[in-house]
């Protein structure tokens, strides 16, 4: 049995803590805890390793994952878990609230990728995935030219580059950008070009692409106007915008830690944006939602239009007149010469 010293020394640290309050509301694996905790997989690692020791969070397995959740009964003698329990359960700090949100947005996560989830009563069932599905309906594309802009990661821009002739990738950020080519080069995805620019200011030539793709990249723009202003620019007539963010929320942590400079937008607002932007046949939706999560993914798209061919203005011909010797009244023969 762990002394009540050790145990105390454990539950000590701010991350242990943080991690023990989402283990009490949803068993989790190491890469979720990761996700949420923003902390290297081999430091969450060791966190368990000692709340496990601490008997604090034991582990079980599933489909090849380990999970984590705290323990239905602690050794800890004193009634010290009871006050810890509660003590976690009623603390309301931002951190906790931020740390919730996450948790919201990786069960969603979860939950679109068919896992099988405890109490749920899901089945697993074997092939069933999104992944797959995108990658499919990418087959009924012609080889087109794509633009992801604020590719980010990469993940988007490889996925489209398995039935893209050509993919542009663009970001603000040298160091996203190298990281992207990296797993691009693993993935063997030889045909994305990796360009730095901003959304407002594209380094790429008027009518130059087919697809532009904005992932989650809309609400990191300075100019949301200017930033789709600049997507018709570079799509050439009967081109297409797909589009995916954020609808409007209210959490403001993600201005300082993901480097927001929008909290989403309302429907009808990115309708509006869309239309300004010159884009027609706009349709915007709810591509994603779970209970209890304030983010809803909303997706939308915009057509250029093809240039309208003008028709040059009508003129009337003159005809000429007749002369008063020529003219005739109906039903009067001409003379004959």
């Amino acid at each position: 049995m762990p002394s009540l010293a050790a145990v105390l020394r454990v539950v000590g640290d701010e991350a242990r803590l943080r991690m023990l309050r989402l283990l009490m509301a949803e068993r989790l694996n190491v890469s979720e805890l990761t996700a949420i905790l923003g902390l290297a997989q081999s430091g969450v690692s060791r966190h368990l390793s000692l709340l496990k020791q601490a008997g604090l969070v034991e582990e079980s397995r599933e489909g090849g994952y380990a999970y984590y959740r705290v323990a239905a009964a602690s050794v800890v003698a004193g009634g010290v878990w009871s006050w810890l329990r509660d003590a976690l359960r009623s603390e309301d700090d931002e951190v906790a609230r931020q740390d919730m949100v996450r948790l919201a947005e990786v069960l969603r996560l979860r939950k679109e990728r068919f896992r099988s989830n405890q109490g749920e009563g899901r089945r697993l069932v074997p092939g069933r995935s999104w992944a797959a599905w995108s990658r499919l309906l990418g087959h009924l594309l012609p080889p087109l030219t794509v633009a992801d802009l604020g590719c980010g990661e990469g993940y988007l821009t490889i996925e489209a580059a398995q039935w893209a002739s050509r993919v542009i990738a663009i970001d603000r950020s040298p160091a996203v950008l190298r990281d992207a080519r990296g797993l691009a080069a693993r993935r063997g995805a030889s045909n994305i070009v990796w360009c730095g620019g901003d959304l407002e200011a594209l380094p790429l030539a008027a009518a130059s692409v087919d697809v532009v793709l904005l992932s989650q990249a809309l609400h990191h723009a300075v100019s949301p106007a200017a930033a789709l202003a600049e997507a018709a620019r570079v799509l050439r007539p009967g081109g297409t915008l797909l589009l995916m963010d954020l609808r409007r929320h209210d959490q403001a942590w993600v201005r300082e830690e993901l480097g927001d400079c929008w909290l989403g937008f309302e429907d009808d607002e990115l309708v509006r944006l869309l239309e300004a932007a010159g884009f027609e046949r706009v349709r915007v939706g709810v591509g994603a939602r779970l209970h209890g999560d304030p983010f809803t993914v909303l997706v939308g798209s915009g057509w250029r239009p093809r240039a309208r061919s003008r028709r040059a203005p009508r003129t009337r011909t003159s005809r000429p007149t007749p002369s008063a010797a020529g003219r005739r009244r109906p039903g009067v023969p001409a003379r004959a010469a």
